[in-house]
C-alpha cells in the first residue's frame, strides 16, 4: 500500500482484493476499529492517548479497553460499559459517568474533577493517586474499590456504598459523606477535616492517624481481653 492507495507491481491484483484494499485506504481508523458512537460496541478497543473530548458516547462498551491517557474531558459516557478497562492518566475532567459500569476498572492517577459520577458501579476499580475534587459520587457503589493516596476534595460520596474501600491517605476535606457506608472500610491516614459525616456509617472501619474521622466508632484490630 502507497501513501497514495495501492502499488502496482505489474503484477494482476485480483479485483476484490483491489476493491477491499482500496475501501480500507479509505475507511477513517476509528470505523476500522469500532465505530465510536452511542451504544457502539468497542469492547477491548486500544484508545491509547485519543482525543474523545466532548463525545457522544453513551451507552457504549468499552470493557477491557486501552483509555490509558485519552483525553475524555466532558466526554457523555452515561450508562457507559468500562467494565475493566485501564483509564490510567487519562483526562476526565466534567465527564459524565451517571450509572456507567466501572467495576474492576483502573484508574489510577486519572484527573476526574468535577465528574458526575451519580449511581456509578465501581465495585473494586482503583483511583489511586486520583483527582476526584468537587466530583459527584452520590448514590455510587464502590465497595472494595481503592482510593489510596486520591484527592475527593469537596466531592460528593452522599449515600455511597463504600464498604472495604480502601481510602488511605486519601483527601476528604470538606466533602459530603452523608450516609455514606464506609463499613470495614480503612481511612488511615485519611484527612475528613471538614467533611459531612451526617448520619454515615463507620461500622468495624479502620482510621489509625485519620484527621476528622469519628474515632469513637474504631475498635481495635486485636480486642485485648
Amino acid at each position: 500500500m502507497g501513501p497514495t492507495g495501492p502499488i502496482f507491481t505489474g503484477r494482476r491484483i485480483p479485483m476484490p482484493r483491489l476493491i477491499i484494499a482500496t475501501l480500507a485506504w479509505m475507511l477513517p481508523l476509528a470505523v476500522q476499529a469500532c465505530e465510536l458512537a452511542p451504544g457502539a460496541d468497542c469492547a477491548g478497543a486500544d484508545l491509547e492517548g485519543r482525543d474523545l473530548a466532548r463525545q457522544q458516547l453513551q451507552g457504549i462498551n468499552l470493557s477491557h479497553a486501552n483509555l490509558r491517557h485519552a483525553d475524555l474531558r466532558h466526554a457523555d459516557l452515561r450508562g457507559a460499559n468500562l467494565a475493566g478497562a485501564d483509564l490510567s492518566h487519562a483526562r476526565l475532567t466534567r465527564a459524565i459517568l451517571e450509572k456507567a459500569n466501572l467495576r474492576g476498572a483502573t484508574l489510577n492517577e486519572a484527573n476526574m474533577v468535577s465528574i458526575r459520577g451519580w449511581a456509578l458501579f465501581g465495585q473494586g476499580a482503583r483511583f489511586n493517586r486520583t483527582r476526584l475534587d468537587g466530583a459527584d459520587l452520590s448514590f455510587a457503589r464502590l465497595s472494595n474499590a481503592r482510593f489510596e493516596q486520591a484527592s475527593l476534595y469537596a466531592a460528593s460520596l452522599e449515600m455511597a456504598w463504600m464498604t472495604k474501600a480502601r481510602m488511605i491517605r486519601s483527601n476528604l476535606q470538606d466533602a459530603d459523606l452523608q450516609e455514606a457506608k464506609f463499613n470495614n472500610a480503612s481511612l488511615e491516614g485519611a484527612d475528613l477535616t471538614g467533611a459531612n459525616i451526617r448520619f454515615a456509617t463507620f461500622q468495624d472501619t479502620w482510621m489509625e492517624g485519620c484527621t476528622g474521622c469519628p474515632l469513637d466508632w474504631m475498635i481495635p484490630k486485636h480486642p485485648v481481653e
